[in-house]
């Protein structure tokens, strides 16, 4: 999306916490980045948030206030998460207008804060314009990392030493994995792999300890099933190609995950993570559901014999899984970053360009 405001000559700058994954990866895309106090709102009790809502948070938004004096942007585009609202409520106090962005189909705490600032919000799914006030909502989409319509299915194959014979699972927790997944498929392992091949990015939670849980799982196959079975921590750049491969994701239903299936018109197993705000990982799986893009396995209801029933139905009905994918990408909306910038432009008082900002 920078890119594309960029091509419009309207230069963008980052304000985000200082240890955020966005402190590095900003500035990689040479995109200036300005750093910030933001602390964090946790639901359960912790001395930290008295801190962080006292100290860390004023602080945060005189910060901001200061950095938006000096890049003087037409408008604030907010992404959610706490971090993101000390620079709402500095656009706010300096009559900056905010577009704020909901990447779930239920609004989180941050962004239901965020919301009251905001000229528009930017929603992602269908149906979400009835969870935001009249006339502010803006049905956009959620844009996806572009590399990740370049993947190539033989990349998959010589990268992994997949078999093109076979149907591919691809299994993923996010950063920290899941753990609850991680386990069920671990006991099912062998069942799937008569059938098809996993690739499993499982995470590497020290607590957990899934990642050597499943190698020795999968120490124990017989050697022809084994070479099957993929097992990682993390996946970077090949995930365009796993993609590309995928013929049923299992994972959980967060935003990122939900809208890449869509975008790609993969089909997928979703186990929302319960106990989310406003169970949104089930309210974005459900959405899927709607039109047919998804199968959903409650975490309450996952075991291992579950999980094994629903997968092994899925592999054996190919049409299934086809139309799945077919109505998956009928939920995404592949031009996002485009209605964005145009939600941006519309918001922005004239005249055009000196500065887009963005925060997170």
């Amino acid at each position: 999306m920078a890119s594309l405001l960029g091509e419009r000559g309207v230069p963008c700058a980052w304000i985000g916490s200082r240890d955020g994954v966005e402190a590095r990866l900003v500035p990689e895309r040479g995109i200036p980045y300005f750093a910030i106090a933001t602390g964090k709102l946790r639901r359960y009790w912790s001395w930290r948030n008295v801190s962080d809502l006292t100290v860390a948070a004023p602080a945060g938004v005189v910060q901001a206030a200061g950095h938006l004096r000096r890049l003087r942007p037409r408008v604030v585009f907010a992404t959610g998460g706490f971090v993101a609202l000390p620079t709402v409520i500095a656009a706010a106090m300096r009559g900056v207008p905010v577009v704020a962005h909901e990447q779930t189909a239920v609004p989180g705490l941050a962004n239901r804060v965020a919301i009251r600032f905001a000229r528009r919000v930017a929603l992602s799914f269908p149906g979400s314009e009835a969870r935001v006030p009249r006339g502010k909502g803006v049905l956009t989409g959620n844009p996806l990392r572009p590399e990740l319509r370049d993947g190539s299915r033989a990349d998959a194959v010589a990268r992994f030493g997949l078999d093109p014979a076979l149907p591919l699972i691809y299994v993923t927790g996010g950063a920290q994995g899941a753990h609850r997944i991680n386990r069920a498929l671990g006991e099912v392992l062998p069942r799937f792999l008569e059938h098809a091949q996993v690739i499993h990015q499982c995470g590497d939670h020290p607590t957990t300890g899934d990642r050597a849980w499943l190698a020795i799982r999968r120490g124990a196959l017989p050697a022809g099933l084994a070479s099957r079975y993929t097992v990682v921590p993390y996946v970077g750049a090949e995930l365009a190609a796993i993609y590309a491969t995928a013929s049923l994701v299992i994972g959980r239903a967060g935003a990122g995950t939900v809208n890449e299936c869509c975008q790609l018109g993969v089909p997928a197993l979703y186990v929302p993570l319960p106990g989310t705000s406003g169970d949104e990982q089930t309210a974005n799986a459900r959405a899927v559901e709607r039109a047919g893009g998804c199968d959903i396995l409650p975490q309450a209801a996952l075991t291992a014999d579950a999980l094994g029933e629903r997968v092994l139905g899925l592999l054996a009905d190919p049409t299934r899984l086809k139309e799945m994918g077919e109505r998956a990408r009928s939920v995404a909306i592949p031009d996002a970053a485009e209605r964005i910038v145009a939600l941006l432009s519309e918001s922005a008082p004239c005249p055009p360009p000196p500065s887009a900002h963005g925060t997170r």
